[in-house]
Protein backbone atom coordinates (compact mmCIF):
# COMPACT_ATOMS: atom_id res chain seq x y z
CA UNK A 1 0.00 0.00 0.00
CA UNK A 2 1.51 3.24 -1.09
CA UNK A 3 0.76 6.30 0.96
CA UNK A 4 1.48 9.85 -0.01
CA UNK A 5 2.85 11.50 3.05
CA UNK A 6 2.34 15.22 3.51
CA UNK A 7 4.08 17.02 6.34
CA UNK A 8 5.04 20.64 6.77
CA UNK A 9 4.33 21.56 3.17
CA UNK A 10 0.56 21.39 3.49
CA UNK A 11 -0.07 25.00 2.53
CA UNK A 12 2.36 24.79 -0.39
CA UNK A 13 0.44 21.76 -1.61
CA UNK A 14 -2.72 23.80 -1.50
CA UNK A 15 -1.18 26.53 -3.58
CA UNK A 16 0.12 24.05 -6.14
CA UNK A 17 -3.29 22.44 -6.41
CA UNK A 18 -2.43 19.02 -5.05
CA UNK A 19 -5.21 17.04 -3.46
CA UNK A 20 -5.18 17.18 0.29
CA UNK A 21 -7.43 15.15 2.41
CA UNK A 22 -9.18 15.57 5.61
CA UNK A 23 -9.65 15.77 9.18
CA UNK A 24 -10.08 18.13 12.03
CA UNK A 25 -12.70 18.39 14.66
CA UNK A 26 -15.54 20.19 12.95
CA UNK A 27 -17.73 22.97 14.14
CA UNK A 28 -21.43 22.59 14.78
CA UNK A 29 -22.53 24.24 11.55
CA UNK A 30 -20.84 21.62 9.40
CA UNK A 31 -22.76 18.80 11.05
CA UNK A 32 -25.43 19.58 8.46
CA UNK A 33 -23.14 18.35 5.69
CA UNK A 34 -24.55 14.85 6.20
CA UNK A 35 -27.88 16.15 4.95
CA UNK A 36 -26.53 17.91 1.85
CA UNK A 37 -26.28 14.97 -0.52
CA UNK A 38 -29.19 12.59 -0.95
CA UNK A 39 -28.12 9.74 -3.20
CA UNK A 40 -31.64 8.39 -3.30
CA UNK A 41 -34.08 10.90 -1.83
CA UNK A 42 -37.46 9.69 -0.59
CA UNK A 43 -39.29 10.93 -3.67
CA UNK A 44 -37.09 8.72 -5.86
CA UNK A 45 -38.39 5.52 -4.29
CA UNK A 46 -39.81 3.23 -7.00
CA UNK A 47 -43.59 3.37 -7.10
CA UNK A 48 -45.60 0.17 -6.92
CA UNK A 49 -45.31 -1.92 -10.09
CA UNK A 50 -42.53 0.32 -11.40
CA UNK A 51 -39.91 -1.60 -13.35
CA UNK A 52 -36.46 -0.90 -11.91
CA UNK A 53 -33.70 -0.93 -14.51
CA UNK A 54 -30.75 -3.22 -13.91
CA UNK A 55 -27.86 -1.25 -12.34
CA UNK A 56 -24.99 -0.25 -14.57
CA UNK A 57 -21.74 -2.18 -14.22
CA UNK A 58 -19.46 -1.04 -11.43
CA UNK A 59 -16.51 1.08 -12.48
CA UNK A 60 -13.02 0.17 -11.32
CA UNK A 61 -12.17 3.51 -9.77
CA UNK A 62 -8.67 3.81 -8.33
CA UNK A 63 -7.97 5.34 -4.93
CA UNK A 64 -5.15 7.37 -3.41
CA UNK A 65 -4.36 7.99 0.26
CA UNK A 66 -3.66 10.95 2.43
CA UNK A 67 -1.96 10.50 5.81
CA UNK A 68 -2.55 13.40 8.15
CA UNK A 69 0.50 14.98 9.76
CA UNK A 70 0.68 15.08 13.52
CA UNK A 71 -0.04 18.31 15.32
CA UNK A 72 -3.22 20.35 15.51
CA UNK A 73 -2.03 23.24 13.33
CA UNK A 74 -0.91 20.98 10.51
CA UNK A 75 -4.10 18.98 10.74
CA UNK A 76 -6.19 22.15 10.70
CA UNK A 77 -4.32 23.33 7.60
CA UNK A 78 -5.04 20.01 5.90
CA UNK A 79 -8.72 20.33 6.79
CA UNK A 80 -8.88 23.82 5.33
CA UNK A 81 -7.27 22.58 2.13
CA UNK A 82 -9.71 19.68 1.95
CA UNK A 83 -12.72 21.97 2.34
CA UNK A 84 -11.35 24.28 -0.33
CA UNK A 85 -10.60 21.49 -2.79
CA UNK A 86 -13.87 19.58 -2.56
CA UNK A 87 -17.52 20.66 -2.59
CA UNK A 88 -19.93 19.65 0.18
CA UNK A 89 -21.31 16.88 -2.01
CA UNK A 90 -17.82 15.56 -2.77
CA UNK A 91 -16.82 15.67 0.90
CA UNK A 92 -19.94 13.71 1.77
CA UNK A 93 -18.97 11.00 -0.75
CA UNK A 94 -15.37 10.81 0.51
CA UNK A 95 -16.38 10.58 4.16
CA UNK A 96 -19.02 7.93 3.43
CA UNK A 97 -16.41 5.79 1.66
CA UNK A 98 -14.29 6.07 4.81
CA UNK A 99 -17.29 5.16 7.02
CA UNK A 100 -17.40 8.60 8.60
CA UNK A 101 -19.98 11.33 9.05
CA UNK A 102 -19.05 15.01 9.16
CA UNK A 103 -19.27 15.12 12.95
CA UNK A 104 -16.54 12.48 13.24
CA UNK A 105 -14.22 13.39 10.36
CA UNK A 106 -11.62 14.65 12.85
CA UNK A 107 -11.03 11.02 13.88
CA UNK A 108 -9.41 10.07 10.58
CA UNK A 109 -5.64 9.78 10.36
CA UNK A 110 -5.78 8.48 6.78
CA UNK A 111 -8.45 8.78 4.10
CA UNK A 112 -8.91 6.92 0.84
CA UNK A 113 -9.85 9.27 -2.00
CA UNK A 114 -11.35 8.11 -5.31
CA UNK A 115 -9.55 9.50 -8.35
CA UNK A 116 -12.97 10.07 -9.87
CA UNK A 117 -15.70 11.41 -7.60
CA UNK A 118 -19.11 10.19 -8.73
CA UNK A 119 -22.35 11.74 -7.50
CA UNK A 120 -24.01 8.35 -7.94
CA UNK A 121 -22.79 6.44 -4.89
CA UNK A 122 -23.79 3.13 -6.50
CA UNK A 123 -20.72 3.48 -8.73
CA UNK A 124 -18.62 2.57 -5.68
CA UNK A 125 -20.67 -0.41 -4.55
CA UNK A 126 -18.89 -3.50 -3.19
CA UNK A 127 -22.13 -5.49 -3.60
CA UNK A 128 -23.42 -7.20 -6.78
CA UNK A 129 -25.63 -4.95 -8.87
CA UNK A 130 -28.01 -7.80 -9.63
CA UNK A 131 -28.85 -11.03 -7.75
CA UNK A 132 -31.17 -13.25 -9.79
CA UNK A 133 -31.88 -15.43 -6.76
CA UNK A 134 -33.77 -12.46 -5.30
CA UNK A 135 -35.93 -11.76 -8.36
CA UNK A 136 -39.13 -12.71 -6.49
CA UNK A 137 -38.16 -10.95 -3.26
CA UNK A 138 -39.71 -7.49 -3.33
CA UNK A 139 -37.40 -5.95 -0.73
CA UNK A 140 -34.48 -7.14 1.37
CA UNK A 141 -31.69 -5.46 3.35
CA UNK A 142 -28.20 -6.77 4.07
CA UNK A 143 -25.69 -5.54 6.65
CA UNK A 144 -22.10 -6.77 6.25
CA UNK A 145 -19.97 -6.67 9.40
CA UNK A 146 -16.77 -7.26 7.43
CA UNK A 147 -16.91 -4.14 5.25
CA UNK A 148 -19.03 -1.92 7.55
CA UNK A 149 -21.74 -1.50 4.94
CA UNK A 150 -25.37 -2.21 4.06
CA UNK A 151 -27.11 -2.99 0.76
CA UNK A 152 -30.78 -2.79 -0.27
CA UNK A 153 -32.34 -4.83 -3.07
CA UNK A 154 -35.69 -4.60 -4.85
CA UNK A 155 -36.54 -7.76 -6.83
CA UNK A 156 -32.84 -8.58 -7.09
CA UNK A 157 -31.70 -5.10 -8.16
CA UNK A 158 -29.35 -3.15 -5.93
CA UNK A 159 -31.08 0.17 -5.21
CA UNK A 160 -28.89 1.58 -2.45
CA UNK A 161 -25.79 0.91 -0.36
CA UNK A 162 -23.83 2.86 2.21
CA UNK A 163 -21.72 2.85 5.39
CA UNK A 164 -22.81 1.43 8.72
CA UNK A 165 -21.33 1.23 12.20
CA UNK A 166 -22.56 -1.95 13.85
CA UNK A 167 -22.27 -3.51 17.28
CA UNK A 168 -18.88 -3.21 18.97
CA UNK A 169 -17.02 -6.26 20.30
CA UNK A 170 -18.63 -6.07 23.75
CA UNK A 171 -22.15 -5.67 22.33
CA UNK A 172 -22.19 -7.31 18.89
CA UNK A 173 -25.13 -7.17 16.51
CA UNK A 174 -27.09 -10.40 16.20
CA UNK A 175 -26.42 -12.14 12.88
CA UNK A 176 -28.81 -14.04 10.65
CA UNK A 177 -32.27 -13.42 9.21
CA UNK A 178 -34.57 -10.91 10.92
CA UNK A 179 -37.52 -8.79 9.81
CA UNK A 180 -38.38 -5.13 10.31
CA UNK A 181 -40.95 -4.49 13.02
CA UNK A 182 -41.98 -1.04 14.24
CA UNK A 183 -40.52 2.35 13.45
CA UNK A 184 -40.31 5.76 15.08
CA UNK A 185 -38.90 9.05 13.80
CA UNK A 186 -37.07 9.60 17.07
CA UNK A 187 -36.62 6.85 19.64
CA UNK A 188 -34.75 6.86 22.95
CA UNK A 189 -31.95 4.33 23.36
CA UNK A 190 -32.49 1.56 25.90
CA UNK A 191 -28.77 1.81 26.73
CA UNK A 192 -28.79 5.51 27.58
CA UNK A 193 -31.88 7.73 27.77
CA UNK A 194 -29.82 10.70 26.55
CA UNK A 195 -29.21 9.04 23.17
CA UNK A 196 -31.81 10.06 20.61
CA UNK A 197 -32.07 7.69 17.66
CA UNK A 198 -33.47 9.38 14.56
CA UNK A 199 -35.36 7.41 11.90
CA UNK A 200 -35.27 4.28 14.04
CA UNK A 201 -36.54 1.05 12.47
CA UNK A 202 -36.56 -1.94 14.81
CA UNK A 203 -35.52 -5.36 13.45
CA UNK A 204 -35.50 -7.40 16.69
CA UNK A 205 -38.15 -6.39 19.18
CA UNK A 206 -37.01 -8.32 22.26
CA UNK A 207 -33.32 -7.44 21.83
CA UNK A 208 -34.04 -3.84 20.90
CA UNK A 209 -31.96 -3.96 17.71
CA UNK A 210 -32.71 -1.53 14.91
CA UNK A 211 -31.16 0.68 12.26
CA UNK A 212 -31.12 4.43 12.79
CA UNK A 213 -29.07 7.59 12.39
CA UNK A 214 -26.18 8.00 14.81
CA UNK A 215 -22.45 8.77 14.83
CA UNK A 216 -20.29 7.01 12.24
CA UNK A 217 -16.75 7.10 13.72
CA UNK A 218 -15.04 4.79 11.22
CA UNK A 219 -15.32 1.63 13.32
CA UNK A 220 -18.00 -0.58 14.88
CA UNK A 221 -19.16 1.36 17.93
CA UNK A 222 -22.82 0.66 18.63
CA UNK A 223 -24.61 -1.23 21.39
CA UNK A 224 -25.81 -3.85 18.83
CA UNK A 225 -27.77 -1.46 16.60
CA UNK A 226 -27.00 -0.57 12.99
CA UNK A 227 -25.90 3.05 12.71
CA UNK A 228 -26.46 4.98 9.49
CA UNK A 229 -25.95 8.40 7.95
CA UNK A 230 -28.92 10.74 8.38
CA UNK A 231 -29.97 10.65 4.72
CA UNK A 232 -29.67 6.87 4.53
CA UNK A 233 -31.66 6.28 7.71
CA UNK A 234 -34.43 8.60 6.51
CA UNK A 235 -34.58 6.94 3.08
CA UNK A 236 -34.73 3.45 4.60
CA UNK A 237 -37.38 4.61 7.08
CA UNK A 238 -39.70 5.14 4.10
CA UNK A 239 -38.46 2.15 2.09
CA UNK A 240 -39.02 -0.76 4.50
CA UNK A 241 -42.36 -2.16 5.70
CA UNK A 242 -43.51 -2.42 9.30
CA UNK A 243 -45.00 -5.57 10.79
CA UNK A 244 -48.77 -6.04 11.12
CA UNK A 245 -50.00 -6.70 14.66
CA UNK A 246 -53.46 -6.99 16.24
CA UNK A 247 -55.03 -7.42 19.70
CA UNK A 248 -53.19 -4.41 21.12
CA UNK A 249 -49.86 -5.70 19.88
CA UNK A 250 -50.29 -9.22 21.24
CA UNK A 251 -50.72 -10.99 17.90
CA UNK A 252 -48.26 -10.86 15.02
CA UNK A 253 -50.15 -11.18 11.73
CA UNK A 254 -47.38 -10.34 9.26
CA UNK A 255 -43.68 -9.58 9.37
CA UNK A 256 -41.97 -6.64 7.74
CA UNK A 257 -39.02 -6.46 5.33
CA UNK A 258 -36.37 -9.21 5.60
CA UNK A 259 -32.94 -8.21 6.91
CA UNK A 260 -29.81 -10.37 6.91
CA UNK A 261 -26.81 -9.45 9.07
CA UNK A 262 -23.63 -11.33 8.17
CA UNK A 263 -19.84 -11.21 7.93
CA UNK A 264 -16.84 -11.40 10.24
CA UNK A 265 -14.78 -8.55 11.68
CA UNK A 266 -11.77 -8.19 13.96
CA UNK A 267 -13.15 -4.85 15.24
CA UNK A 268 -9.78 -3.23 14.44
CA UNK A 269 -8.98 -3.09 10.74
CA UNK A 270 -10.44 -0.67 8.21
CA UNK A 271 -11.11 -2.77 5.10
CA UNK A 272 -11.69 0.26 2.86
CA UNK A 273 -7.97 1.01 3.16
CA UNK A 274 -7.40 -2.08 1.00
CA UNK A 275 -8.95 -0.14 -1.89
CA UNK A 276 -5.55 1.51 -2.24
CA UNK A 277 -4.21 -1.82 -3.51
CA UNK A 278 -7.26 -2.89 -5.49
CA UNK A 279 -10.56 -1.14 -6.31
CA UNK A 280 -12.27 -4.53 -5.86
CA UNK A 281 -10.73 -5.34 -2.47
CA UNK A 282 -14.01 -5.01 -0.57
CA UNK A 283 -16.25 -6.68 -3.14
CA UNK A 284 -18.77 -9.27 -1.97
CA UNK A 285 -19.08 -11.81 -4.78
CA UNK A 286 -22.32 -13.05 -6.29
CA UNK A 287 -21.46 -16.57 -5.14
CA UNK A 288 -21.05 -15.33 -1.56
CA UNK A 289 -24.42 -13.60 -1.66
CA UNK A 290 -26.16 -16.63 -3.15
CA UNK A 291 -24.66 -18.88 -0.49
CA UNK A 292 -25.86 -16.46 2.18
CA UNK A 293 -29.39 -16.17 0.77
CA UNK A 294 -30.23 -19.76 -0.20
CA UNK A 295 -30.79 -21.18 3.34
CA UNK A 296 -33.29 -18.38 4.07
CA UNK A 297 -35.05 -17.99 0.73
CA UNK A 298 -38.01 -20.29 1.40
CA UNK A 299 -38.79 -18.56 4.68
CA UNK A 300 -38.41 -15.12 3.13
CA UNK A 301 -40.86 -15.95 0.31
CA UNK A 302 -43.29 -17.61 2.74
CA UNK A 303 -43.36 -14.55 4.99
CA UNK A 304 -43.67 -12.26 1.96
CA UNK A 305 -46.70 -14.18 0.66
CA UNK A 306 -48.38 -14.04 4.05
CA UNK A 307 -47.60 -10.35 4.39
CA UNK A 308 -49.12 -9.53 1.01
CA UNK A 309 -52.28 -11.46 1.87
CA UNK A 310 -52.68 -9.85 5.30
CA UNK A 311 -52.08 -6.34 3.97
CA UNK A 312 -54.50 -6.89 1.09
CA UNK A 313 -57.20 -8.05 3.52
CA UNK A 314 -56.61 -5.02 5.73
CA UNK A 315 -56.78 -2.67 2.75
CA UNK A 316 -60.04 -4.25 1.61
CA UNK A 317 -61.48 -3.98 5.12
CA UNK A 318 -60.49 -0.32 5.34
CA UNK A 319 -62.30 0.43 2.06
CA UNK A 320 -65.45 -1.35 3.26
CA UNK A 321 -65.47 0.59 6.52
CA UNK A 322 -64.97 3.86 4.64
CA UNK A 323 -67.93 3.05 2.40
Amino acid sequence: MKFRLFYAGILMCLVSGLILIQCKKENTAETKNDQILSQNPTDSLPKKDTVVAEPAAKENIKFTAFVFPEGKKKKDSAMAAFNDKFSKEERYIILALNRLDSKNKWRADTLVIPEKIETDFLKYTPFPGRIDLLKDVKKIAFFDYAIHAYALYDNGNLVKWGPSSMGKKATPTKKGLMFTNWKKEEAISTSNDEWKLRWNFNIHNTMGIGWHQYDLPGYHASHSCLRLLEEDAKWMYNWADQWVITNNGQTLKAKGTPVIVFGETDFKSKPWMNLLDSPNANDVSLDEMNELIEPHLDQILKEQKNSEQVRAERAAGTKENAA
